[in-house]
């Protein structure tokens, strides 16, 4: 057990996930100068401990491993031990997960890796139990191995050392496409798509499975560029199986990380903030692509109830949001989200508990290690019929039992939750409550900018830097360029919420400084650190989308809306180079490119510019608002311009040039590359228009 006597140096952190072990008996460093002088000093090796406060395997091994005073003695003899929060720092994260892959043939967390004194890596991997097991070796065994190796074959680790180094570097570098990408690429790439889609549940390969919202996202745009519906019905399939399924909090609402099976039913219980934006933003998508009312509906709720769970569980008092809830409470995995049938049927009664278990498919056996995860096994029409009752007899049962059972599961032990804010992951949240508001101003939007309000005044230097993370009064850490474009991206959609010019201000000033320290003027393209970052032993430009979309596919994707919105040539230039050299990369791993296409799309057009005049208060032009939210209308940017605003006070926005009312009420102005049709009058004209458009 950890010794709450023994405090090591990480207790002066602020990460959740480092103090979680600031009284192991191992005596970590956190990453820094002091950690990487003492290894040369000493002539130690590095051991370098990468992990995340909701990573499950992460808490197993230090209960196992580094709160146990015989491995720590190991571990402080033989090594200098650095402790890092891959949230905090995902530069090393990106770097010494490529190290791992490169060695072991595959990755995760905890991520282990061994590190000369300069850093290069010469030993990786995951976790590690502390006794030989299903063919791993014992991680004191493999610990003296290395410092055996070493001490006694110096010259074969350095050799070794220099080549995963070597190789490191050139996986992070990427090598410009011969030519200007085309949206030819997004039809390919869906087609590339379909191939490793399951048809049965959904979702994309087999067993592990992630949300891969974004490409869900990009499949509804090829679905709309090339009117294939069954591109569309994939994204409609999985997100139906998500949302009926175990990965989905039924109680709650909120998505946890991935499911361990294939039909979405048992997740790794962790909820982080990113699949909770990006998930939601997926379903909204879908909602407005869908032609089929059920599921739109679903679809709407399940956003909803996702955003609710924010607002409610993860939103900081000061008005940021938090990171991670945790898998585990009590000590055990998905304690506080599973149920016995005699739990429901005691707190429901026999009738409401028995439609409720039936439904949601609890048995006295359990689905799940004799316990069991609510999921709607099969669809709410199917499950009304097969009980005798009305769909809407059933729905409205079901929504008392969810009330009472989430009353009951609230007093619960909660799992732990990570309260560090993170600037990039806060972005993308910015940016899906501003999409979904849609211009009606209510909780969402104002979420949205009570974030963005904190991140600007509390996370951002005087001379415009952004920190990456905040917590307990402390913002800390260089923002990397995930941090800068997520941001910007939600900035923009901020701006389409509020009509309030200011955010596009924020968002170019935001960008002026991503460009700043970012941008790479030989090659084009993004940096992941910026050029007054500590150096490390590979500066990559992040070429992939992973859990989240890469930084340089959203700074693609926040430079081509802004450039719509603006007219700058500068930005338009920016965008096309970062296309350019991502082109190659968008043809052969479309898997890992869909935000980047994403951006494509926007970019290369056809986009449609709208322009709104008229009060945004006034029901006509709320009309207007409601048309463009309920219609999937991926590729635009909207803009308003109200009564009397001069020439001069459209600022930056230059779409809005030159835009003035056609008699009273709503003038909408449709434009593509500012060239722009006969103005519309009323809502009504702009809804037939689109109508015909699509």
């Amino acid at each position: 057990m950890s010794d709450e006597k023994h405090t090591n140096r990480l207790a002066h952190e602020t990460s959740p996930y480092l103090l979680q072990h600031a009284h192991n008996p191992v005596d970590w460093y956190p990453w820094g100068k002091e950690a990487l002088e003492v290894s040369r000093a000493q002539g130690k090796p590095i051991f370098l401990s990468i992990g995340y406060s909701a990573c499950h395997w992460c808490h197993v091994m230090e209960r196992e491993s580094f709160e146990n005073p015989a491995t720590a003695q190991v571990m402080n003899e033989l090594f200098i031990n650095v402790k890092v929060d891959r949230e905090e720092r995902p530069d090393l994260d990106q770097i010494y997960m490529t190290a791992t892959q490169l060695i072991t043939q595959h990755g995760g967390w905890p991520m282990s890796v061994w590190l000369t004194p300069d850093l290069k890596p010469f030993y990786a991997g995951t976790y590690f139990p502390p006794e030989p097991r299903h063919g791993m070796p014992a991680f004191v065994t493999i610990c003296r191995y290395l410092s055996d190796a070493w001490m006694n074959r110096r010259q074969e680790v350095l050799e070794a050392a220099d080549d995963v180094t070597r190789r490191v570097d050139l996986q992070n570098q990427v090598t410009a496409g011969s030519d200007m990408p085309t949206t030819s690429m997004i039809k390919e790439s869906a087609r590339e798509l379909e191939r490793y889609f399951d048809r049965r549940y959904g979702g994309l390969g087999t067993a592990p499975k992630f949300p891969h919202s974004t490409e869900l996202r990009l499949l509804l745009r090829a679905a709309a560029r090339t009117k294939d519906h069954d591109y569309r019905s994939l994204v409609e399939l999985t997100l139906d199986h998500m949302i009926r399924g175990g990965i989905y909090d039924q109680l709650g609402g909120g998505f946890h990380r991935y499911s361990v099976d294939a039909h979405w039913l048992v997740p790794h219980f962790e909820k982080m903030l990113y699949d909770n934006a990006l998930i939601p933003l997926a379903c909204h998508e879908a909602a407005q692509a869908t032609e089929d009312p059920a599921l739109r509906q679903s679809f709407s709720n399940a956003v909803e109830e996702t955003l609710n769970y924010v607002l409610r569980e993860m939103t900081s008092p000061e008005g940021p949001f938090y990171s991670t809830q945790d898998a585990d409470s009590e000590g055990e995995e998905g304690k506080f989200f599973v149920w016995s049938r005699a739990e429901v049927i005691g707190e429901l009664g026999e009738d409401l508990g028995s439609t409720f278990c039936y439904a949601y498919d609890v048995s006295e056996g359990g689905n799940w290690e004799h316990s069991n995860i609510l999921h709607l096994a099969k669809p709410m029409d199917q499950t009304a019929k097969l009980l005798g009752i009305t769909e809407e007899d059933l729905s409205r049962r079901l929504k008392v039992g969810r009330e009472k059972l989430f009353e009951v599961r609230s007093k619960r032990i909660a799992p732990g939750r990570d309260e560090k804010v993170l600037t990039s992951w806060n972005g993308m949240m910015i940016d899906t409550l501003a999409v979904v508001d849609g211009g009606r101003r209510g909780p969402y939007a104002q979420a949205a900018i009570n974030a963005a309000n904190f991140l600007l005044n509390k996370m951002r230097t005087p001379e415009g830097k952004l920190y990456r993370t905040y917590k307990d009064g402390r913002s800390r850490l260089n923002g990397y360029l995930e941090d800068y474009s997520y941001l910007a991206n939600g900035l923009v959609s901020l701006y389409e919420a509020t009509f309030d010019r200011r955010w596009i201000d924020e968002a170019l000033a935001v960008v002026g400084v991503m460009i700043d320290e970012f941008w790479d003027e030989e090659d084009g393209g993004f940096f992941y650190t910026g050029k007054t970052h500590e150096e490390l032993i590979a500066r990559g430009k992040d070429p992939h989308d992973g859990a989240i979309p890469s930084g340089n596919s959203m700074a693609a994707t926040a430079l081509a809306r802004l450039t719509k919105l603006t007219g700058r040539e500068d930005l338009f230039e920016k965008t096309d180079r970062t296309l350019r050299l991502f082109s190659g990369v968008m043809k052969q791993s479309p898997m890992a490119a869909a935000q980047m296409m994403i951006a494509l799309s926007i970019h290369q057009g056809p986009t449609r510019e709208i322009v709104l005049v008229g009060d945004p208060h006034s029901n006509d032009v709320q009309d207007g608002l409601a048309i463009l939210r309920n219609r999937f209308i991926p590729d635009k940017v909207v803009a308003l311009r109200r009564p009397g605003v001069s020439e001069e006070e459209i600022g930056s926005i230059a779409l809005l040039a030159g835009k003035k009312e056609s008699g009273s009420g709503l003038t909408t102005y449709i434009c593509e590359n500012f060239t722009c049709q006969e103005p519309l009058q009323g809502a009504q004209a702009l809804g037939n228009v689109l109508d015909d458009a699509l």
